[in-house]
């Protein structure tokens, strides 16, 4: 029997990793945002992953997606983008089930530890972007960094430096982003956990 749970553990998982790496590969540009900047909803697999199976498995969709579409697709932006998604994958996922564990792992506690962790990933989108994303890209591309903040800013002239940069571009793209992937990831969890999908997984996991 956990031979059984381990590989339907494994195939979900599996299953949730090839969906987030084709939908990491459906992204679409927002007016008004760097052209780095684009949405798309490969953290709906991630989101549901982690409710339904723990950490683990949402840890293993967020890497595998990666792999994914540098394997089909390649990388547009000198593979920094790539690094930072790798970067923000345990602030991802561990806040998320931390608090989700912690409040008994109900939809209530769902919808919380979602709402928990959206400011957090904003707050690292703006750390990452300033600290290392922008810094990075300068490099690779041999400008400073005010050069880089200002060519890829240019489809918005109110961004002339970093500050204005997060405040108009970081922080309302990734609000617009994570509320996207959190609301539909969580109506599709709802459901496959109304359904009975990987019934009874949650207790033997937890035991």
């Amino acid at each position: 029997m956990r031979t059984k749970n381990k590989t339907y553990y494994f195939i979900i998982t599996a299953m949730l990793s090839a969906v987030a790496g084709i939908l990491m590969s459906l992204e679409f540009p927002i007016p008004l945002m760097p052209p780095f900047y684009k949405v798309d909803f490969s953290d709906v697999p991630s989101v549901i992953a982690t409710f339904l199976l723990g950490p683990v498995s949402g840890i293993c969709v967020e890497v595998i997606k990666i792999l994914i579409k540098l394997i089909t697709v390649g990388t547009t932006t000198m593979f920094v983008g790539e690094f930072a998604n790798l970067l923000g994958t345990l602030l991802f996922v561990l806040p998320l089930w931390i608090v989700f564990k912690k409040m008994g792992q109900t939809r209530k506690a769902a919808v919380i530890s979602l709402g928990i962790n959206l400011p957090i990933r904003i707050a690292f989108s703006c750390v990452l972007n300033a600290c290392i994303t922008l810094p990075l890209y300068a490099s690779a591309m041999g400008l400073s960094l005010d050069e880089v903040v200002r060519t890829v800013g240019a489809v918005n002239p109110l961004i002339r430096n970093l500050p204005l940069f997060l405040i108009l571009a970081t922080i309302p793209f990734n609000l617009i982003k994570l509320l996207l992937n959190y609301i539909v990831g969580y109506l599709l969890y709802d459901r496959l956990k109304e359904v009975g999908v990987v019934k009874g997984w949650r207790e033997r996991y937890d035991s």
